[in-house]
């Protein structure tokens, strides 16, 4: 048996702590707790609010989903944006592409989707051409990343545009990027350069990981990394926990984040101090989240899954701890602030308020989860914690803001386009 006490004494023994969905939900619980006692300095916990949220959040998704055929919280739900299947699009250049390739293909473009989705800001719009509808914010970063991989931006053979790696990130351009999102003076993207300065990153970690993303530093090397690379075809037994998929992505992309959290030279990437968590050794006051992490993770799910493996342990994940689940809790009145004047203040990913919010959030979303299923008469194997933030909690945010403030977050968060 490992002794975590004395693991978490040594940077990697902290981190690879500090890495697991348990220490986020441990520590996100134990403030939540102590919110509820009275003893935050930020919130107040307002536990009669959190069952009309559930009532809210199962209205909203009967909306959404009238036949409750809920699918996974994920990228793959923006590609859908208008009314288009931009998936069948993309297969219908896959038809005779085999197999593995083709999940290769997905996770490609799921990735580097993934990092380049975080707050787009209420100015900025992505017109298409081909369908003539424009989309903002995450259905529009979306859809605008979609058909950047669909023309081969991230790819260094042109002969080859439908994949990325590792040489097409590491030589991409500001200017291509803004190009590509159509963005500029006129239709102003927030955090464009750290979008491009952490596709870069990607790309110089994932040439130097060729054990798990191939020689030519693919994203879709995941595939081959976490299910056995022998033979073209996918054993019809193949099956995986989701928190692996996650433990890879961790392991794996952890130098990729610019946030300067480290534990001696150990990156940390999405997980901040907080003067009241406690943990053991290096892990005391550190709260973890890896919320980008876990939003690939989630938009993962479906590439493994159509290329035939099953994927098991789905509420092992959390709750995304971004803008609009947290702002489901404010503005449905669950967490109320000490000090009404934050909400006109600026904040930075790692200011202590913002860190809380974003702890209580995640715990909230477990209390929250069950609510709104018993609101819907479903179990946990017909709704879980993925298909409750698609049905659901993130669109119920969406709601709230648009009524309450035109669509803004209740908080003003300076984004860097790697956190929110």
């Amino acid at each position: 048996m490992i002794d975590t006490d004395n693991e978490t004494l040594h940077p990697e023994g902290a981190a690879a702590v500090l890495r697991t969905t348990q220490a986020v939900r441990e520590r996100a619980a134990a403030l939540l707790a102590r919110a509820r006692a009275g003893q935050s300095s930020w919130f107040s916990v307002n536990d009669a609010a959190l069952a009309k949220a559930a009532v809210e959040v199962a209205q909203v998704t009967r909306s959404n989903y009238p036949k409750l055929e809920i699918p996974y919280h994920s990228r793959w739900r923006h590609f859908e944006a208008g009314g288009v299947d931009r998936k069948a699009q993309l297969d219908a250049f896959l038809k005779d592409t085999a197999a593995r390739e083709r999940a290769r293909t997905w996770i490609d473009l799921a990735v580097v989707s993934v990092l380049l989705d975080a707050g787009a800001g209420a100015d900025w719009k992505y017109a298409e051409s081909c369908s003539g509808q424009s989309f903002g914010r995450s259905e529009g970063l979306g859809v605008a990343s979609f058909h950047a991989f669909m023309a081969g931006l991230f790819s260094s053979d042109k002969r080859q545009p439908l994949r990325v790696d590792a040489k097409g990130l590491r030589g991409l351009a500001l200017d291509q990027l803004a190009a590509a999102f159509q963005a500029g003076p006129g239709n102003p993207l927030v955090g464009l350069e750290g979008r491009v300065v952490l596709l870069r990153r990607l790309g110089e970690t994932m040439a130097a990981q060729p054990e798990v993303f191939g020689p030519e530093g693919r994203p879709g090397g995941l595939f081959d990394a976490l299910i056995s690379p022998q033979g073209p075809a996918v054993a019809p037994t193949a099956e995986i926990q989701a928190h692996e998929i996650l433990t890879q992505l961790l392991d794996s992309l952890s130098g990729i984040w610019p946030a300067a959290n480290t534990l001696d030279t150990v990156p940390l990437g999405d997980c901040w101090r907080h003067p009241e968590v406690r943990g053991p050794g290096l892990t005391n006051r550190w709260m973890p989240f890896h919320k980008l992490s876990q939003w690939l993770t989630y938009s993962l799910l479906e590439p493994f899954e159509w290329a035939g493996v099953k994927v098991r342990g789905l509420d092992a994940l959390t709750g995304l701890p971004e803008y609009r689940n947290g702002g489901l809790f404010i503005d449905a009145d669950v967490l109320q602030f000490k000090d009404p004047a934050v909400a006109k203040a600026r904040w930075t990913a790692g200011d202590e308020l913002i860190v809380e919010w974003r702890a209580l959030t995640v715990a909230l979303l477990d209390e929250l989860a069950p609510l709104v299923r018993a609101e819907l008469g479903l179990d946990a194997d017909r709704m879980p914690l993925a298909c409750v933030l698609e049905g659901g909690t993130w669109a119920t945010g969406r709601v709230l803001a648009q009524r309450l403030r035109g669509g803004t977050p209740p908080l003003n968060i300076v984004s860097d386009g790697t956190v929110f």
